[in-house]
């Protein structure tokens, strides 16, 4: 659910991110194009029907971590920022709203599976 003005996401979501490029609390990065932990949600943005990113959650039970693939104007290649590593769901929850909200400002439409 996307939320706006007085919800959460008006919090500095940024307390407690760790951009993570290997081991962080035990948790080893997974393999491109395998994820660990139980999904807790994904969002697709596309904008003029083109995809340019993907925003995924997951739980694994004592920390959440957010997994991004950015599909950069004028090529078909992505990039994997992050992962970006969480105390818990509530925090991860916030900082992709606040992404939402900032995609859906520069035009893309979200879709939520």
């Amino acid at each position: 659910m996307i939320r706006f003005g007085g919800s959460e996401a008006q919090e500095d979501a940024h307390d407690g991110v760790v951009p993570t490029a290997g081991i962080v609390s035990g948790i080893g990065a997974p393999p491109a194009g395998e994820s660990t932990g139980r999904e807790i949600f994904v969002r697709h943005a596309r904008k003029d029907g083109r995809l340019v990113a993907i925003l995924r959650g997951l739980d694994h039970g004592t920390s959440c971590t957010v997994e991004a693939e950015v599909y950069p104007p004028g090529t078909t290649q992505q990039t994997r920022p992050g992962p970006y590593t969480f105390a818990d769901a509530h925090q991860a929850s916030a900082f992709v709203t606040e992404a939402v909200a900032a995609l859906m400002y520069l035009g893309c439409d979200i879709q939520a599976q």
